[in-house]
Protein backbone atom coordinates (compact mmCIF):
# COMPACT_ATOMS: atom_id res chain seq x y z
CA UNK A 1 0.00 0.00 0.00
CA UNK A 2 1.18 3.42 -0.98
CA UNK A 3 2.77 5.59 1.89
CA UNK A 4 0.15 8.09 1.93
CA UNK A 5 -2.76 5.74 2.12
CA UNK A 6 -1.23 4.07 5.28
CA UNK A 7 0.01 7.45 6.80
CA UNK A 8 -4.09 8.22 6.54
CA UNK A 9 -5.31 5.38 7.67
CA UNK A 10 -2.73 5.48 10.94
CA UNK A 11 -3.77 8.90 11.79
CA UNK A 12 -7.46 7.55 11.67
CA UNK A 13 -6.73 4.87 13.53
CA UNK A 14 -4.92 6.19 16.65
CA UNK A 15 -7.76 9.19 16.47
CA UNK A 16 -9.97 5.83 17.14
CA UNK A 17 -7.93 4.65 20.07
CA UNK A 18 -7.37 7.95 21.66
CA UNK A 19 -10.74 8.36 22.17
CA UNK A 20 -13.27 6.40 24.46
CA UNK A 21 -15.54 4.91 21.80
CA UNK A 22 -19.13 4.55 22.96
CA UNK A 23 -20.72 4.07 19.28
CA UNK A 24 -19.85 4.41 15.67
CA UNK A 25 -22.25 5.91 12.99
CA UNK A 26 -21.57 5.04 8.97
CA UNK A 27 -22.88 7.68 7.14
CA UNK A 28 -23.01 7.88 3.48
CA UNK A 29 -25.62 7.80 0.42
CA UNK A 30 -26.44 5.21 -2.54
CA UNK A 31 -23.67 2.71 -3.45
CA UNK A 32 -21.10 4.65 -1.17
CA UNK A 33 -23.77 3.81 2.15
CA UNK A 34 -23.95 -0.02 0.69
CA UNK A 35 -19.89 -0.37 0.94
CA UNK A 36 -19.67 1.45 4.58
CA UNK A 37 -22.92 -1.34 5.67
CA UNK A 38 -20.57 -3.87 5.27
CA UNK A 39 -18.08 -2.57 7.64
CA UNK A 40 -21.29 -2.04 10.05
CA UNK A 41 -21.59 -5.54 9.48
CA UNK A 42 -18.21 -6.67 10.38
CA UNK A 43 -18.15 -4.59 13.91
CA UNK A 44 -21.75 -6.02 14.74
CA UNK A 45 -20.19 -9.30 14.24
CA UNK A 46 -16.86 -9.13 16.08
CA UNK A 47 -17.34 -6.14 19.02
CA UNK A 48 -19.78 -5.04 21.42
CA UNK A 49 -19.46 -1.48 20.60
CA UNK A 50 -22.66 -0.38 18.62
CA UNK A 51 -23.09 0.84 15.71
CA UNK A 52 -25.39 2.10 13.14
CA UNK A 53 -25.87 3.00 9.44
CA UNK A 54 -27.57 6.35 8.39
CA UNK A 55 -28.16 7.78 4.82
CA UNK A 56 -26.38 11.22 4.63
CA UNK A 57 -29.73 13.44 4.78
CA UNK A 58 -31.63 10.96 7.65
CA UNK A 59 -28.62 11.57 10.23
CA UNK A 60 -28.23 15.39 9.84
CA UNK A 61 -32.65 15.70 10.52
CA UNK A 62 -32.92 12.65 13.07
CA UNK A 63 -29.84 13.87 14.86
CA UNK A 64 -29.31 11.10 16.90
CA UNK A 65 -28.94 11.49 20.31
CA UNK A 66 -26.22 9.31 21.02
CA UNK A 67 -24.37 11.35 18.54
CA UNK A 68 -21.44 13.40 20.52
CA UNK A 69 -18.01 12.57 21.78
CA UNK A 70 -16.72 9.00 21.95
CA UNK A 71 -18.68 8.73 18.56
CA UNK A 72 -16.94 7.80 15.40
CA UNK A 73 -18.59 8.84 12.45
CA UNK A 74 -17.15 7.23 8.83
CA UNK A 75 -18.32 9.14 6.04
CA UNK A 76 -17.42 8.19 2.17
CA UNK A 77 -18.45 9.61 -1.48
CA UNK A 78 -16.97 8.52 -4.14
CA UNK A 79 -16.06 12.22 -5.72
CA UNK A 80 -16.42 13.75 -2.18
CA UNK A 81 -18.89 16.02 -3.37
CA UNK A 82 -22.33 14.63 -2.50
CA UNK A 83 -23.94 17.74 -0.35
CA UNK A 84 -25.59 15.44 2.08
CA UNK A 85 -22.83 14.03 3.00
CA UNK A 86 -20.55 16.87 3.31
CA UNK A 87 -23.32 18.31 5.43
CA UNK A 88 -23.38 14.69 7.35
CA UNK A 89 -19.30 15.73 7.86
CA UNK A 90 -20.17 18.98 9.29
CA UNK A 91 -23.00 18.38 11.31
CA UNK A 92 -20.51 15.13 13.15
CA UNK A 93 -17.67 17.43 13.34
CA UNK A 94 -19.33 20.39 15.17
CA UNK A 95 -20.72 17.83 17.58
CA UNK A 96 -17.29 16.50 18.34
CA UNK A 97 -17.35 12.92 16.85
CA UNK A 98 -14.58 11.85 15.17
CA UNK A 99 -14.89 12.42 11.48
CA UNK A 100 -13.27 9.71 9.30
CA UNK A 101 -13.90 10.74 5.29
CA UNK A 102 -13.03 8.49 2.46
CA UNK A 103 -13.34 9.51 -1.04
CA UNK A 104 -11.27 9.25 -4.24
CA UNK A 105 -10.77 13.55 -3.91
CA UNK A 106 -8.26 13.89 -1.20
CA UNK A 107 -8.92 17.88 -2.41
CA UNK A 108 -12.74 17.29 -2.09
CA UNK A 109 -15.59 19.56 -0.02
CA UNK A 110 -16.07 15.88 2.02
CA UNK A 111 -12.26 15.85 2.95
CA UNK A 112 -12.34 19.31 4.08
CA UNK A 113 -15.25 19.24 6.20
CA UNK A 114 -13.98 16.00 8.17
CA UNK A 115 -10.81 16.23 10.51
CA UNK A 116 -9.27 12.60 8.80
CA UNK A 117 -9.51 11.83 5.73
CA UNK A 118 -8.65 8.61 4.11
CA UNK A 119 -8.19 8.29 0.11
CA UNK A 120 -8.26 6.00 -2.31
CA UNK A 121 -6.78 5.63 -5.92
CA UNK A 122 -9.28 5.12 -8.76
CA UNK A 123 -7.99 6.40 -11.58
CA UNK A 124 -4.33 5.92 -11.93
CA UNK A 125 -4.97 1.88 -12.16
CA UNK A 126 -3.60 1.46 -8.85
CA UNK A 127 -4.13 -2.14 -7.77
CA UNK A 128 -6.82 -3.11 -5.16
CA UNK A 129 -4.84 -2.66 -2.06
CA UNK A 130 -5.01 1.24 -2.75
CA UNK A 131 -8.23 0.85 -3.96
CA UNK A 132 -11.45 1.87 -2.45
CA UNK A 133 -11.58 -1.68 -0.92
CA UNK A 134 -8.08 -2.39 0.20
CA UNK A 135 -8.20 1.00 1.61
CA UNK A 136 -11.29 0.32 3.82
CA UNK A 137 -10.89 -2.97 4.79
CA UNK A 138 -7.70 -1.87 6.01
CA UNK A 139 -9.23 0.91 7.95
CA UNK A 140 -12.36 -0.75 9.17
CA UNK A 141 -10.23 -4.16 10.54
CA UNK A 142 -7.23 -1.53 11.86
CA UNK A 143 -10.06 -0.22 14.04
CA UNK A 144 -11.26 -3.45 15.16
CA UNK A 145 -7.93 -3.99 15.98
CA UNK A 146 -7.47 -1.18 18.00
CA UNK A 147 -10.47 -1.56 19.91
CA UNK A 148 -10.15 -5.18 20.53
CA UNK A 149 -6.61 -6.76 19.52
CA UNK A 150 -7.05 -10.12 17.46
CA UNK A 151 -4.48 -12.02 15.96
CA UNK A 152 -7.50 -12.42 13.10
CA UNK A 153 -7.59 -8.89 12.44
CA UNK A 154 -3.90 -8.99 11.74
CA UNK A 155 -3.91 -11.90 9.28
CA UNK A 156 -6.80 -9.83 6.92
CA UNK A 157 -4.55 -6.91 7.05
CA UNK A 158 -2.07 -9.35 5.75
CA UNK A 159 -3.98 -11.49 3.07
CA UNK A 160 -5.35 -8.24 1.82
CA UNK A 161 -2.20 -7.74 -0.53
CA UNK A 162 -3.66 -11.01 -2.23
CA UNK A 163 -7.11 -9.01 -3.23
CA UNK A 164 -5.85 -7.99 -6.53
CA UNK A 165 -4.98 -11.24 -7.71
CA UNK A 166 -8.35 -12.34 -6.23
CA UNK A 167 -10.25 -9.72 -8.32
CA UNK A 168 -8.74 -10.52 -11.21
CA UNK A 169 -9.02 -14.56 -11.10
CA UNK A 170 -12.75 -14.16 -10.03
CA UNK A 171 -13.81 -12.36 -12.94
CA UNK A 172 -12.34 -14.28 -15.10
CA UNK A 173 -13.85 -17.40 -13.50
CA UNK A 174 -17.55 -15.58 -13.49
CA UNK A 175 -16.99 -13.91 -17.04
CA UNK A 176 -18.97 -16.04 -19.19
CA UNK A 177 -21.85 -17.05 -16.72
CA UNK A 178 -22.10 -13.45 -16.13
CA UNK A 179 -22.44 -12.47 -20.00
CA UNK A 180 -24.79 -15.33 -20.66
CA UNK A 181 -27.02 -14.04 -17.89
CA UNK A 182 -27.11 -10.81 -19.97
CA UNK A 183 -27.92 -12.85 -22.42
CA UNK A 184 -30.65 -14.30 -21.00
CA UNK A 185 -32.28 -11.57 -19.11
CA UNK A 186 -31.95 -8.72 -21.30
CA UNK A 187 -35.50 -8.63 -21.71
CA UNK A 188 -36.45 -8.52 -18.58
CA UNK A 189 -37.90 -5.37 -17.08
CA UNK A 190 -37.59 -5.97 -13.18
CA UNK A 191 -35.08 -8.36 -11.63
CA UNK A 192 -35.18 -8.81 -7.57
CA UNK A 193 -32.16 -9.62 -5.68
CA UNK A 194 -31.46 -11.40 -2.90
CA UNK A 195 -28.83 -11.99 -0.03
CA UNK A 196 -28.08 -11.67 4.05
CA UNK A 197 -25.97 -10.79 6.23
CA UNK A 198 -22.66 -9.09 4.93
CA UNK A 199 -24.26 -9.86 1.04
CA UNK A 200 -27.85 -8.00 1.65
CA UNK A 201 -25.74 -4.74 1.34
CA UNK A 202 -24.05 -6.49 -2.08
CA UNK A 203 -27.29 -6.97 -3.35
CA UNK A 204 -28.72 -3.54 -2.41
CA UNK A 205 -26.34 -1.79 -4.05
CA UNK A 206 -26.59 -4.14 -7.39
CA UNK A 207 -30.05 -3.16 -7.07
CA UNK A 208 -30.19 1.03 -6.87
CA UNK A 209 -27.12 1.56 -8.11
CA UNK A 210 -26.56 -0.99 -10.80
CA UNK A 211 -30.12 -2.09 -11.94
CA UNK A 212 -32.16 0.68 -11.16
CA UNK A 213 -29.62 3.63 -11.71
CA UNK A 214 -27.64 2.72 -14.40
CA UNK A 215 -29.34 -0.08 -16.01
CA UNK A 216 -33.10 1.62 -15.65
CA UNK A 217 -34.02 -1.97 -14.69
CA UNK A 218 -36.93 -2.15 -11.95
CA UNK A 219 -35.69 -4.06 -8.92
CA UNK A 220 -36.11 -4.56 -5.44
CA UNK A 221 -33.04 -5.68 -2.49
CA UNK A 222 -34.94 -8.37 -0.49
CA UNK A 223 -33.21 -10.04 2.80
CA UNK A 224 -33.27 -13.42 2.47
CA UNK A 225 -34.72 -14.09 6.02
CA UNK A 226 -37.68 -11.52 5.11
CA UNK A 227 -38.28 -13.19 1.27
CA UNK A 228 -41.05 -15.22 3.25
CA UNK A 229 -42.73 -12.71 5.31
CA UNK A 230 -44.04 -10.63 2.33
CA UNK A 231 -42.07 -10.67 -0.80
CA UNK A 232 -42.52 -14.74 -1.62
CA UNK A 233 -46.03 -14.21 -2.63
CA UNK A 234 -44.44 -12.50 -5.69
CA UNK A 235 -42.50 -15.30 -6.91
CA UNK A 236 -43.67 -16.56 -10.14
CA UNK A 237 -42.92 -18.89 -13.17
CA UNK A 238 -41.70 -15.78 -15.14
CA UNK A 239 -40.46 -13.32 -12.44
CA UNK A 240 -36.22 -13.07 -12.28
CA UNK A 241 -34.36 -13.35 -9.01
CA UNK A 242 -30.44 -12.95 -8.74
CA UNK A 243 -29.99 -14.50 -5.12
CA UNK A 244 -26.57 -14.03 -3.86
CA UNK A 245 -25.92 -17.22 -1.61
CA UNK A 246 -23.17 -15.91 0.90
CA UNK A 247 -19.99 -17.14 2.57
CA UNK A 248 -20.81 -17.34 6.26
CA UNK A 249 -23.28 -17.58 8.98
CA UNK A 250 -26.09 -16.33 7.38
CA UNK A 251 -25.49 -18.64 4.01
CA UNK A 252 -28.82 -21.34 5.53
CA UNK A 253 -31.08 -18.15 5.00
CA UNK A 254 -30.07 -18.16 1.30
CA UNK A 255 -30.47 -22.19 0.90
CA UNK A 256 -33.93 -21.53 2.43
CA UNK A 257 -34.49 -18.69 -0.02
CA UNK A 258 -33.14 -20.09 -2.85
CA UNK A 259 -34.50 -23.28 -2.25
CA UNK A 260 -38.19 -21.98 -2.65
CA UNK A 261 -37.73 -19.53 -5.37
CA UNK A 262 -36.55 -22.40 -7.63
CA UNK A 263 -40.04 -24.30 -7.04
CA UNK A 264 -42.04 -21.98 -8.27
CA UNK A 265 -39.97 -19.59 -10.52
CA UNK A 266 -37.65 -20.99 -13.79
CA UNK A 267 -35.77 -17.61 -13.91
CA UNK A 268 -33.44 -17.71 -10.74
CA UNK A 269 -29.91 -16.76 -10.93
CA UNK A 270 -27.64 -17.91 -7.82
CA UNK A 271 -24.08 -16.36 -7.29
CA UNK A 272 -22.30 -18.63 -4.94
CA UNK A 273 -20.00 -16.72 -3.27
CA UNK A 274 -18.38 -19.89 -1.79
CA UNK A 275 -17.22 -21.28 -4.83
CA UNK A 276 -15.04 -18.14 -5.53
CA UNK A 277 -11.66 -18.40 -5.86
CA UNK A 278 -9.82 -17.71 -2.45
CA UNK A 279 -6.20 -18.60 -3.14
CA UNK A 280 -4.06 -17.20 -0.16
CA UNK A 281 -7.31 -16.88 2.00
CA UNK A 282 -7.16 -18.25 5.56
CA UNK A 283 -10.66 -20.89 5.89
CA UNK A 284 -12.01 -18.52 8.67
CA UNK A 285 -11.44 -15.35 6.95
CA UNK A 286 -13.68 -16.22 3.53
CA UNK A 287 -16.61 -14.36 5.77
CA UNK A 288 -14.82 -11.22 5.41
CA UNK A 289 -13.69 -11.40 1.82
CA UNK A 290 -16.34 -12.94 0.35
CA UNK A 291 -18.50 -9.28 0.01
CA UNK A 292 -15.28 -7.87 -1.60
CA UNK A 293 -15.18 -10.91 -4.45
CA UNK A 294 -19.25 -10.82 -4.41
CA UNK A 295 -18.94 -6.83 -5.68
CA UNK A 296 -16.26 -7.69 -8.53
CA UNK A 297 -18.21 -10.87 -9.79
CA UNK A 298 -21.68 -8.69 -9.66
CA UNK A 299 -20.64 -5.56 -11.27
CA UNK A 300 -19.89 -8.18 -14.08
CA UNK A 301 -23.21 -9.32 -14.22
CA UNK A 302 -23.91 -5.42 -14.59
CA UNK A 303 -21.76 -5.37 -17.64
CA UNK A 304 -23.30 -8.63 -18.94
CA UNK A 305 -26.67 -6.94 -19.19
CA UNK A 306 -25.13 -3.73 -20.46
CA UNK A 307 -23.71 -5.59 -23.21
CA UNK A 308 -26.93 -7.03 -24.32
CA UNK A 309 -29.27 -4.61 -23.64
CA UNK A 310 -27.38 -1.60 -25.42
CA UNK A 311 -27.79 0.38 -22.00
CA UNK A 312 -24.17 1.50 -21.42
CA UNK A 313 -23.75 2.02 -17.32
CA UNK A 314 -22.87 5.57 -17.67
CA UNK A 315 -26.32 6.63 -19.20
CA UNK A 316 -28.33 8.68 -16.97
CA UNK A 317 -32.07 10.53 -17.24
CA UNK A 318 -31.32 12.52 -14.75
CA UNK A 319 -28.60 12.35 -12.04
CA UNK A 320 -25.83 15.06 -12.67
CA UNK A 321 -28.09 16.63 -15.56
CA UNK A 322 -30.62 18.87 -13.18
CA UNK A 323 -31.39 20.34 -9.46
CA UNK A 324 -32.63 17.33 -7.34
Amino acid sequence: MKTEHVNQIAAAINAVKATEVKNVYFVACGGSMASLATGDYFLNREIEIPSRVYTSNEFVHVNPPGLGEGSVVILRSHSGTTPETVAAAKFAREKGAVTIAISMEVDSPLCQEAEFTVHYNYKDGSDAIDGETGVYYSLIFGILNAVSPNEKYERVLNQLNNLETLFESNRKLTYDRAFQFGSEYKRDKLIYTMGSGAYYHQAYSFTSCLLMEMLWIHSNAIHSGEYFHGPFEATDFDVPFLIIKGEGATRPLDERAINFAQKFSKKVEVVDVAELDYTGIDEDLKEYFGPALAGVVLRQYADGLAEHTGHPLSVRRYMWKMEY
